[in-house]
């Protein structure tokens, strides 16, 4: 067993005036199967780059693992698939193919160029390969990305057999599968607790109302305090300007000995008044921090247009082969769209969700990169029908994110409203947004499509790279406005929540 100690850790980005993190301190048993989550650009990757010794920074990693990291860089994608994992591990053959075949992958792929893999295939022979790795603690960024909902579930069992590991990942169900310890990074602080994500964010929802119902007690008592100086300020100065003069006649009980009575009285009115002062600053320091870590959540909305016809999609015993290609990639397709449905498509990686998508954009009017094809049976949409669109790369994304605002002709102050209200810092607005997170750039394409009046909503994996508080908040929105939707996505719980119907492609 071994330890990997934080200890005052700081670290900013060369020319960033935000500190990534300042004096941060925590520690992490090697034996953990650990769950890292966070808010999109918070440093979950950074911090793993800093354990693999990437980055200077000030204070202390105290450690004596060797760190391995997926996803591994393979430089030369053409090599056979063996050769690129005995480059990774010495392990034998024969633990190859154990491995893998715990990850359902057949072994003929170690014979196969590792190009011609899925990147689901790619996923798992990496993930195997630097398992067999001993004596080697792996750091695993967002494995999620490339996988179908079938090959998550067998990846996620597979990461519960394995010692220790650190996991980053927004996928809930993935995590409660697999990990047993979450190191979560707040807004203030950064905490570790046993358990999984659920366990976790049960606890966070305490921890949260708790500091909700303590910064009401410590509101209230600051207000009864503030009041009963006001009031006993009030009487001292009244009693301080009857110390000198008086009228004998009509006070005729006062005297000139009585003054030293008066300010004697009128002191300790003073006195009580500081005294409460420094109660009143004591409530105020407890209350100060106690809504800190909340993360504040905004609600979103969405204005989708309303269509004169119900259904908007339509297909039957559809099915489009590509030229030259010996059998369908979609084979005798059946479904409607109608108004507010939510359809979530859902298949193994390759099965034809994306051609499909892409063939209901063409049939609107939209261009995209779908190639020459044959088709049979009925794809058809409704005339004049609007489609907001949101594709799996954002490689595109470069440059001013004003520029791509009025290129996409948005509403400039509702735009930067709308990637605030999704956790977007202010200095992110003058970064070029090749340099933004793959999670900030998909919010980038999230907020661009929520701006887009559509009467139809097309969303391609969406949530890849996305931190757990934004999947809520978009949840939470799509079934307040419950816009026409057809989407893919393999978090379980964002499509249980959201999908009215799934289709099986």
């Amino acid at each position: 067993m071994s330890m990997i100690k934080a200890e005052n850790l700081t670290f900013s980005y060369p020319g960033s005036f935000d500190n990534i993190f300042e004096n941060a301190c925590f520690q992490i048993d090697s034996d953990w199967k650990l769950g890292f989550i966070g808010r999109n650009g918070r440093g979950k990757t950074t911090f793993l780059n800093l354990l693999l010794g990437k980055y200077e920074y000030s204070g202390k990693i105290i450690s004596d693992l060797q760190f391995d990291y997926f996803p591994y860089e393979v430089s030369d994608k053409s090599r056979m698939t063996l050769d690129i994992v005995s480059e990774i591990s010495s392990a034998q053959d024969w633990e190859f193919i154990r491995e893998l075949n715990y990850l359902e992958v057949d072994a003929e792929v170690l014979y196969r160029p590792f190009e011609t893999l899925s990147n689901g295939e790619q996923t798992k022979v990496l993930l195997a390969a630097l398992f067999l790795n001993e004596r080697h603690f792996l750091l695993i960024d967002e494995p999620t990305n490339h996988l179908d909902t079938r090959a998550r579930v067998i990846v996620s069992d597979y990461l519960k057999k394995k010692k220790g590991f650190i996991l980053v990942s927004h996928d809930r169900h993935f995590l409660d599968g697999c990990v047993d310890h979450i190191l979560s990074i707040n807004r203030m602080n950064i905490e570790v607790q046993n358990g999984n994500f659920s366990s976790w964010w049960e606890n966070k929802k305490y921890k949260d109302q708790f500091a909700i119902a303590e910064d009401e007690k410590h509101r209230k008592e600051i207000k009864k305090l503030k009041q009963a100086a006001k009031r006993t300020a009030e009487w001292a100065e009244k009693s301080e300007s009857t110390k000198i003069g008086f009228d004998p006649i009509k006070e005729h009980d006062r005297s000139i000995s009585t003054r030293s009575y008066i300010g004697s009285k009128t002191k300790k009115m003073q006195s009580r008044v500081k005294h409460i002062e420094k109660r009143t600053a004591r409530e105020i320091e407890k209350k100060e921090g106690l809504l800190g870590d909340i993360e504040r959540i905004a609600d979103l909305k969405l204005n989708p247009m309303v269509h004169h016809k119900n259904t908007l999609v339509y297909l039957h015993d559809y099915s489009l082969t590509y030229s030259g290609a010996d059998c369908a990639v979609l084979n005798n397709i059946s479904f409607t769209v109608n108004k507010s449905d939510r359809i979530a498509l859902d298949g193994r990686n390759g099965c034809g969700k994306s051609t499909l998508i892409k063939r209901i954009l063409q049939q609107s009017g939209i261009e995209t990169s779908l190639g020459s094809f044959t088709e049979n049976g009925i794809c058809e949409t409704a005339s004049g029908l609007i489609i907001s669109y949101i594709s799996q790369d954002t490689s595109f994304l470069q440059g001013s994110i004003w520029d791509f605002c009025e290129e996409k002709r948005l509403d400039r102050a509702m735009f930067g409203a709308l990637l605030r209200q999704l956790d977007f810092e202010r200095i992110q607005f003058t970064k070029d947004m090749s340099n933004f997170s793959e999670g900030q750039k998909k919010k980038v394409l999230i907020a661009s499509s929520l701006l887009t009046p559509a009467h139809l909503y097309i969303w391609d994996e969406p949530l890849n790279f996305i931190d757990i508080y934004s999947r809520m908040q978009i949840e939470k929105l799509l079934t307040e406005y419950t816009p026409t939707m057809i989407f893919v996505e393999h978090d379980k719980a964002f499509r249980e929540t959201i999908a009215t119907k799934v289709i099986q492609i």
